[in-house]
């Protein structure tokens, strides 16, 4: 035989139950939040960073001034950049690597290019099979940029309020 206070008792659970199974069953109907990675995408910040790229300039030539402030302030020390000048006076690269080993995607070196030449660009999948494949040259980089280059000036135009 129950008292007042075990009849209170199992009239409160049995309340709380109620309670927890009809907030169940509406999470069981309503619509799915998990996303299908293979097939669906979630959203992406213009601020994402990715892949490395080079970006070139409209007519072809390649934006790199060779002013090193990117290997410079890089902090894993990853990027090497070797320059020459041309007949012209400007200067450019003949070397531009890097080392997406030591790389930990701090955005430092797009934040410091004056000319936006190297940028953490939006692929997120660049998986390889051997250590050595992470090692990017200018020649990858500039493929890099080339292949992403429509969704690259799209994010820094959607980001260039807070720049």
């Amino acid at each position: 035989m129950l008292g007042r206070i075990g009849q209170a008792f199992k009239g409160a659970m049995l309340l709380d139950f109620v309670g927890a199974f009809g907030l169940g069953m509406k999470y069981m109907i309503a619509p799915k939040k998990t996303v299908q990675f293979p097939h669906e995408r979630g959203p992406q910040s213009p601020r994402f960073r990715g892949e490395h790229a080079l970006r070139r300039y409209p007519n072809g030539e390649e934006r790199c001034i060779a002013c090193k402030l990117c290997e410079a302030i890089c902090p894993a020390q990853a990027i090497t950049i070797e320059a020459e000048p041309r007949a012209d006076g400007s200067r450019r690269t003949t070397r531009y690597d890097i080392d997406m080993v030591k790389c930990i995607y701090c955005g430092l070196c797009q934040e410091a290019c004056p000319v936006d030449a190297i940028v953490e660009g939006p692929n997120t999948e660049f998986s390889v099979e051997t250590r050595e494949e992470l090692y990017y040259d200018k020649a990858r980089l500039l493929d890099n940029g080339d292949r992403w280059e429509r969704e690259i000036a799209k994010n820094m135009e959607l980001d260039a309020p807070y720049r």
